[in-house]
């Protein structure tokens, strides 16, 4: 009786993973087919978003219109201006949210989507810009289309050929690939990036050191001539672990850390000076370079505090439990 249950296990195993394989392996086949069929419609497509006065409206009916709203985000969150405008929803006044600066990129797989048909006809009347995304460039949505960017047409990967699989796949390519070219066109930045995330882990890596610093009377700095006894002092009360030396200029010439004051503890250090024995020219940061860069530098010196400098001047202090204890790994 085992054996039996166990046959039956391993042959409903064997079927589930050949039908995995089957769609992974057509989904495969059609992005393929997108990337072998590119011409240069995209680049046509890439000019007219680029140079759009106003947003990009996404714009699509079920399957379609769920990769649009994916695609429509990943256009806002990294420097082109976008939202989903949904078809129904536009034949009863949201046809108001857009305008003739607008570009609108509508999709259909057929082309035929009857709800498309408001948007359509209020793009022509109003000379809004129109990208049509559809395998079948004859459609409606083609017709209508001053570009049409066409998609593989090579089925559906579910077994029954009637789910959308393939078609949503490459239509999630698509976006992704003009996502891609607009942010290198554009030269969108991680600083950029991040100012579109400050939430959730995203928000965390990318943090600037001028977010976590310590400023003002926060720092624990000293002239470097500093007798070691106002050094501990400083060290203690400030409680970061290290103390900036500075010059008669207000330069940082120097730093000292607990570490260092352990590794050269003898009954004579109280009488020198910090210049005597501060680290000079220490690793420094600036305020506008992003946290985790500076938890790269920290790890590969062995190092747990960093000044931050602008124009050889401290104006911060940051710490590793600082960048840490806000989700910076």
């Amino acid at each position: 009786m085992t054996n039996i249950l166990e046959n039956k296990i391993s042959d409903k195993s064997k079927l589930d993973k050949d039908c995995a394989i089957r769609t992974i392996n057509s989904e495969i086949d059609t992005i393929i087919k997108l990337r072998d069929e590119l011409d240069d419609t995209f680049t046509q497509a890439l000019d007219l978003m680029q140079s759009a006065k106003g947003r990009i409206i996404i714009t699509g009916m079920g399957k379609s219109g769920h990769i649009g709203k994916k695609i429509a985000a990943s256009l806002a969150s990294t420097g082109t201006p976008s939202f989903f405008v949904h078809p129904a929803e536009a034949s009863h006044g949201d046809l108001g949210m857009i305008t003739e600066d607008d570009v609108v990129i509508a999709i259909s797989n057929s082309g035929e989507s009857r709800e498309l048909v408001d948007i359509l006809n209020y793009c022509k009347r109003f000379g809004i810009k129109l990208i049509a995304i559809t395998k079948n460039a004859e459609s409606s949505l083609g017709k209508a289309g001053d570009i049409v960017l066409k998609l593989p047409n090579n089925g559906e990967a579910c077994p029954l050929g009637l789910a959308p699989t393939n078609s949503t796949t490459a239509t999630l390519v698509l976006g992704d690939i003009l996502t891609a070219g607009l942010i290198s066109r554009k030269g969108f930045t991680k600083s950029d990036f991040n100012d579109r995330h400050p939430g959730g882990k995203l928000g965390s890596i990318l943090q600037r050191v001028k977010d976590l610093m310590h400023t003002g009377s926060d720092m624990p700095i000293l002239n470097e001539n500093s007798n070691m006894q106002d050094v501990l002092i400083e060290m203690t009360s400030k409680r970061l672990g290290c103390v900036g030396l500075i010059n008669s200029m207000g330069e940082l010439t120097g730093m000292l850390t607990d570490g260092d004051l352990r590794r050269c503890l003898c009954a004579e250090i109280l009488s020198k000076k910090a210049i005597d024995v501060m680290t000079k020219n220490p690793k420094t940061a600036s305020k506008d370079m992003l946290a985790s860069e500076v938890v790269k530098i920290m790890n590969d010196k062995k190092i747990t505090n960093m000044f931050v400098v602008e124009d050889k001047k401290p104006i911060g202090v940051i710490h590793i439990h600082d960048l840490l204890g806000n989700g910076v790994v």
